[in-house]
C-alpha cells in the first residue's frame, strides 16, 4: 500500500494525533515513517532589540542551534512513539516553514503519503495559508488530513 509516509510535529496535542495516525498506517502497511519538525526562521518582526543591539538575526548560529535542539526534542518524542509501536522511523529537523519542510521531505524521500492534522483548515487561517492548506496545494504525493480538532 504505502512505502514511505511523512508526518510533521510541532509538539502540540493535535500534532501528536496526526503522528499516532501515521504510525498506525505504517504498522498496517509496513511503510517507513519520516517525522518532520520545522525550525521556523526568524523574521524582522521576530527579531528584538535591547539597547539597540539585535538579540537574534537570520543565520545567527546560536539561534539556529537552539531551534534545532527544540525540534530534536519534539522529534525524539514522536520517534519514541514510533519505536514503541515497532515502526521504522527517520527524523528530519528542517530549517524553514512547516509546509515547505513537509513537501521537501516528501519529495526527497519519494513518499506515497503526507499525513497532517486539520488544525488551521477553517476560518481565517485557511485564507492566510495554513500548513494543511499549503500542503494540499503543493504535495508531491497523496495527502491525508486527520481530524484532530
Amino acid at each position: 500500500m504505502y512505502k514511505a509516509i511523512v508526518v510533521g510535529t510541532d509538539g502540540s496535542k493535535t500534532a501528536e494525533q496526526a503522528v499516532a495516525h501515521a504510525i498506525e498506517l505504517c504498522k498496517t502497511s509496513g511503510a517507513r515513517l519520516h517525522i518532520v519538525s520545522a525550525c521556523k526562521l526568524p523574521t524582522a518582526a521576530m527579531i528584538g532589540a535591547e539597547g539597540g543591539a539585535a538579540v537574534a538575526a537570520p543565520g545567527d548560529a546560536t539561534w539556529e542551534r537552539e531551534a534545532r535542539e527544540a525540534a530534536d526534542l519534539m522529534l525524539r518524542s514522536a520517534a519514541t512513539a514510533a519505536a514503541d509501536a515497532e515502526v521504522d522511523a527517520t527524523t528530519h529537523a528542517i530549517l524553514g516553514e512547516a509546509a515547505d519542510a513537509l513537501i521537501s521531505v516528501a519529495s526527497d524521500e519519494g513518499a506515497d503519503l503526507i499525513v497532517v492534522g486539520n488544525r488551521g483548515m477553517a476560518g481565517l487561517g485557511r485564507v492566510l495559508g495554513s500548513v494543511p492548506n499549503k500542503v494540499s496545494h503543493h504535495a508531491p504525493c497523496s495527502l491525508l488530513i486527520v481530524r484532530t480538532t
